[in-house]
């Protein structure tokens, strides 16, 4: 059975929950508890985060991006990149807009000092960047707007690993109650689209112990 190793609401391992789910591959998903450091789970991925995919045959893969190609190679079924070398250019460049710069400048400041904070220990969260991730996020739902005004999707006419990519980050965010959707009906709008897609729907199942979501997290008509 292939298996993933991934932690709650850490948008680099929805990424690859969504992923999977679009390509309706079966998974047998396993909490990796990082800061924990377990020596079985170092030996499989050193650098000691998740996602970590574990293959039918045993192949063992590590970090997001590394995995969604992989998948996107061996399991061409469902294209997720896109058809030509310019749409999969502008798929990529998303990808990491989301994963490199959405995730600096909002989850850090948002999910990682309200939530993996607590969880790693690392004292109490820092009120600067809480303001920061909350201010930023604005730039960020203005950009999907832009968007979306000019294409069906993100990347284009096609759902894509962008989509996915920024709809892992603001699934997480959504949770915890702080993305601002009625400051941002466009942004807002290609999110339903989103969280309406069957690959979605495990996600909104999520729940963290002891922190439970904000009250429109599962409806997909909030």
């Amino acid at each position: 059975m292939r298996t993933l190793y991934h932690l709650w609401l850490h948008p680099f391992s929805r990424k690859v929950r969504i992923v999977l789910n679009e390509k309706k591959l079966d998974c047998d998903l396993q909490i990796e508890k990082i800061w924990e450091r377990r020596t079985e789970f170092l030996a499989m991925n050193p650098a000691g985060d998740v996602p970590v995919l574990v293959e039918p045959d045993g192949t063992r893969l590590a970090n997001s991006q590394v995995i969604c190609e992989y998948l996107e190679e061996v399991y061409p079924d469902v294209d997720l990149l896109g058809k030509d070398p310019v749409q999969r250019a502008e798929t990529r460049r998303l990808v990491s807009w989301f994963d490199v710069k959405f995730n600096r400048e909002v989850s850090d400041n948002l999910l990682g000092e309200k939530l993996m904070k607590r969880f790693l220990k690392l004292g109490e969260p820092h009120g600067p960047s809480i303001r920061a991730g909350h201010a930023n996020i604005h730039y960020h739902m203005d950009y999907i707007g832009f968007l979306t005004d000019k294409r069906k999707w993100l990347a284009g006419e096609e759902f894509s690993l962008a989509d996915i990519a920024a709809a892992a980050h603001l699934s997480a965010i959504d949770y915890i109650g702080d993305v601002p959707w009625e400051e941002h009906q466009a942004a807002h709008d290609w999110y339903a689209r989103v969280k309406s897609r069957p690959s979605f729907k495990p996600l909104l199942e999520d729940r963290i112990p002891g922190f439970s979501p904000a009250e429109h997290y599962e409806d997909v008509d909030f």
